[in-house]
């Protein structure tokens, strides 16, 4: 088998979305003659843990240490560096927001985890040789991960491919960050560097490889997925009209064309107002919550905190609709968010609110997953909810869903081992 390096920041007991792609991924691997060795981090800091995500057996990995500087941040914000490291930019107006805000943009470039480059470099340029493996790939967010690949490609001229789960400056949150403008400049040639330098660039969406394309030829779409089909026989669909989100619930998510809608038609139709409950599971914004209490929709809305992984697909698949809010942001046409495809395998009508031309739009429809109405179409949404409700009232609710096996980890698996090969004989 050949060996491959993976070099990841999020990896078990990491919870949340940043840790399922790969961690699917590596467990196929084998299967199609690549044997990876995972690097990724031994003192962690992460928002969310997940104690059911196990890596797969059989495969090397190695721990090495990280200064982070989240006890920092959070001495500034006031808040645990769990809270300072969740993923949720602070928005508020407060000088302690502020200047976490700008020390973030301005001093920690390209990412808070820029302190694990050099120890990490020094570490694996004697690994990587006294291993004989030649070949590496580097997964960001965080992205400083990726100059760890740069620096390894220029001192051992490796081969070397450059993993975006999600894209650098275009990121949704990039802009709204206090760049100065030689910091926003310096972010901005890092980017280019490692795409100009990678021998291949892997990304999550078409919108994504038409912007990297710019800078490297050799960009492929390898998408997320979903790892293994779960039976639905003892699954039992909630008996309420429920809408279910599941995950991250931030304020470019919180559509306030969604909530609008859902006070409109509990006001207007008696049996909505008694069968409609909306769950949130996972962690909000403060504007989501206040979203909520704006539209007196409290008695409406249920909020959970995390549920685990192994928990996760028994409530998409008792849910009567899957909620699927995309980032009102600049990139949002190029957003593709990971669980879509595990609300695939869900096989429950989805409602997604995100760009009609965008990526999402397309999976959407070659699936025949469910709905998709742009950020401001109040009218299209609230046919579409009555159109579900109406079914749902008939017990004909349904999802045809159709093209599954296309997002099956071990599917994609397979292509990234070709790319792996491909990149290797170069």
């Amino acid at each position: 088998m050949k060996k491959v390096l993976l070099i990841t920041y999020y990896w078990p007991p990491s919870g949340g979305s940043g840790v399922q792609r790969w961690l699917n991924f590596t467990k196929y691997l084998k299967d199609f003659d690549i044997d990876p060795v995972v690097y990724t981090v031994s003192n962690p800091n992460y928002a969310i843990q997940d104690t059911s995500l196990r890596e797969p057996d059989g495969i090397t990995v190695i721990r090495q240490p990280i200064w982070e500087p989240y006890n920092m941040a959070s001495f500034l914000s006031g808040k645990s560096a769990k809270q300072t490291s969740s993923g949720f930019l602070e928005q508020s107006n407060s000088i302690k927001s502020k200047l976490v805000n700008y020390i973030r943009a301005n001093y920690f470039i390209p990412d808070a985890r820029k302190f694990w480059i050099k120890p990490s470099v020094k570490y694996l340029k004697k690994y990587l040789q006294e291993n004989n493996i030649d070949t590496i790939i580097t997964s960001g967010p965080p992205h400083s991960l990726h100059l760890i690949g740069l620096a390894l490609k220029t001192q051992l001229n490796l081969k070397w491919i450059a993993d975006f789960r999600d894209p650098w400056t275009q990121i949704d949150y990039f802009h709204k960050l206090p760049f100065s403008k030689w910091a926003l400049q310096k972010q901005h040639r890092l980017e280019q560097k490692v795409v100009q330098n990678a021998d291949s660039i892997l990304v999550v969406s078409s919108t994504m490889k038409d912007f990297y394309g710019t800078f490297n030829k050799n960009v492929s779409v390898i998408t997320n997925g979903f790892d293994s089909v779960t039976e639905k026989h003892d699954v039992i669909l909630d008996a309420a009209f429920t809408i279910t989100h599941i995950g991250l619930l931030n304020a470019d998510r919180n559509h306030a064309i969604f909530w609008q809608v859902l006070r409109e038609l509990i006001d207007e139709n008696t049996a909505f107002k008694e069968s409609v409950r909306v769950k949130l599971i996972g962690k909000v914004s403060v504007e989501v919550t206040q979203s909520v209490a704006t539209y007196n929709l409290e008695s409406y809305v249920d909020f959970i905190d995390y549920v685990s992984h192994d928990k996760v697909a028994k409530l998409q698949q008792s849910a009567q609709v899957l909620f699927l809010p995309v980032n009102n942001v600049p990139s949002a046409k190029g957003i593709i968010t990971g669980k879509i495809f595990e609300y695939l395998l869900a096989k429950r009508p989805i409602l997604a609110i995100a760009p009609v031309n965008g990526d999402l739009a397309k999976i959407i429809t070659k699936t025949n997953a469910g709905k998709l109405v742009g950020f401001e179409d109040k009218k299209k949404l609230k046919s579409v909810l009555v159109t579900y409700f109406e079914a749902y009232q008939k017990g004909a609710l349904v999802s045809d869903v159709k093209g599954l096996e296309d997002y099956h980890a071990k599917n994609i698996t397979k292509k990234i081992a070709e790319l792996i090969q491909k990149v290797s004989l170069k």
